[in-house]
């Protein structure tokens, strides 16, 4: 189980949910992992987890170029070099749309969309200095596709999430660099990401319920269901893969639920 040996990932959003799930899993498979987050207590737990292959580079705030600029310094000098990156940190809300205000979209559009340009532009010139091939993967959602009333901003910078990954691909293709660039599209994950929404169903276990209904197979996604896919498109399994998006999304975008045939 080394599909990961000798590479060097950083992972945002680490503290929690997809992006811990994604440390354990490239740590799991001999990758040596930076875990960034603004979250302290929740990075160093996930830090713990794993041991001495992880180390918590505390405060990356995303939406800012400076403290990208110092986290992958700090990745470099800690352990030589940078392979992987895995932008996964994001955030989310529910309203009505015409009561969206201007600071709550930037916020979103901020966290969501610049946080991961940032990443990209400031982690290529990192990977390419590495000598070796590059992966990055972003985490999109299935609100890049399919569009809900009450998460218009939300879909809105994941939307542009995923056209971004292309475009940072084509780059990376047409200079030269063996870097590979894709993203994932996540159908609901029963994480700490939801909790802000629990409440609007009465319960978790009320919510959980609704969501797994909206999934053809029945069930909501973990963040490990996550993490796994984004470990294939960071190993050289994936060489050939660039570009592209993976749904991880129990056939949610496949077609109309069976309520709706016959």
């Amino acid at each position: 189980m080394a599909r990961m040996q000798g590479k060097v990932a950083l992972v945002t959003g680490a503290a929690s949910g997809i992006g811990r799930a994604t440390c354990i899993a490239l740590a799991r498979e001999g990758a040596r992992v930076v875990v960034a987050d603004i979250n302290q207590t929740g990075g160093e737990e996930t830090v713990a987890r794993i041991g001495a292959d992880a180390a918590f580079y505390q405060y990356l705030d995303v939406a800012d170029e400076q403290s990208w600029i110092d986290a992958i310094a700090a990745a470099t000098a800690r352990f030589g070099k940078l392979n992987v990156l895995a932008n996964v940190a994001g955030i989310g809300s529910s309203c009505d749309f015409e009561a969206t205000s201007l600071a709550d979209w930037n916020r979103m559009l901020a966290v969501n969309l610049t946080g991961v340009f940032l990443g990209c532009k400031q982690a290529l010139g990192a990977m390419a200095r590495a000598g070796e091939p590059g992966a990055i993967v972003n985490v999109a959602s299935v609100g890049a596709h399919i569009a809900g009333p009450d998460i218009v901003a939300y879909c809105a910078s994941k939307g542009g999430v995923r056209m971004l990954t292309k475009g940072v691909a084509m780059h990376c293709a047409a200079k030269g660099l063996p870097i590979r660039a894709n993203s994932v599209n996540p159908t609901f994950v029963d994480s700490e990401m939801l909790d802000p929404i629990a409440s609007l169903f009465g319960d978790r276990d009320v919510m959980r319920t609704s969501m797994a209904r909206q999934i053809p197979i029945g069930r909501m996604a973990t963040p490990a269901d996550i993490a796994n896919g984004v470990l294939f498109l960071a190993s050289d399994e994936a060489a050939m893969v660039s570009g592209t998006e993976l749904f991880i999304d129990g056939a949610q975008t496949a077609g109309f639920p069976s309520q709706h045939s016959g």
